[in-house]
């Protein structure tokens, strides 16, 4: 019988690539997004592989509950959605992006985590993947809210882990740095030529080799969990302190 795994944010990025991938190996999908028009494309795109699709934004708790609580038999949940908006100093930064990312990145991983975790302890067998970031072991100028809720992501799934010892469910932080995707024009609010100089000149990582991580992790034997993986492109690594001098 085939696996199922149910992504968040599966209309771009690594969330799409994600699809694709574990749709070519025969798994079956649930697919979530806000945007309801992608998922339509996605699901026409993968028809055969795709159990069903749910218009879902992760930040709704009620809407989660409602949409995700009834579900069974999920094999994987992957803990996708996610965003940065910003890279203003902490004392510039627009307030209501700090909310957005907390809102999405903390309280909707939560909520979906929470939604389906009870149909994996019944089952005793599940694997929840968390998208996390670089971002959340190493600082950079402007990452402030946006580094700290990755940095609950690792933490929240380290202590999931704590919470599951005697269950078979795996739990992974999987922490990808500098990726070439939506992520960039989502951060600068669709300034598609800001965007592009993050990546101008680098190799970046795609959003094929996070789905090629994911499918690697889920498919370790059932006795072996992945805690976590942090990866980086060959042209990123971390740079000296910085210092100021007057």
């Amino acid at each position: 019988m085939a696996k199922t795994i149910l992504i968040t944010g599966a209309t771009s990025g690594f969330g799409k690539a994600c699809a694709e991938y574990f749709a070519a190996q025969g798994w079956q999908l649930i697919l979530t997004g806000r945007r309801a028009e992608r998922l339509e494309q996605l699901n026409a795109q993968l028809e055969t592989a795709v159990r069903q699709i749910i218009p879902l934004d992760v930040r709704d708790r009620e809407q989660v509950f409602e949409q995700l609580g009834s579900l069974d038999n999920i094999d994987v949940l992957l803990n996708n959605a996610g965003l940065a908006l910003g890279l203003e100093p902490s004392w510039k930064v627009n307030i209501d992006d700090w909310e957005t990312m907390v809102d999405t990145n903390i309280k909707g991983l939560m909520y979906c985590t929470r939604a389906l975790l009870p149909q994996m302890i019944k089952r005793d067998s599940g694997h929840i993947v968390n998208i996390g970031s670089t971002a959340g072991s190493w600082p950079y100028p402007g990452g402030n809210a946006y580094g700290g809720t990755k940095a609950f992501v690792q933490q929240f799934s380290r202590n999931l882990r704590a919470d599951l010892l005697g269950h078979n469910v795996r739990v992974t932080n999987l922490a990808p740095g500098m990726a070439e995707s939506e992520f960039s024009e989502v951060r600068f609010k669709g300034d598609v030529e800001q965007a592009a100089k993050v990546y101008q000149g680098t190799e970046a990582l795609l959003p094929q080799d996070i789905a090629e991580a994911v499918f690697w992790i889920v498919n370790r034997p059932a006795h072996v969990n992945i805690n976590a993986i942090e990866m980086m492109p060959v042209d990123q690594a971390w740079g000296p302190f910085s210092i100021n001098r007057d």
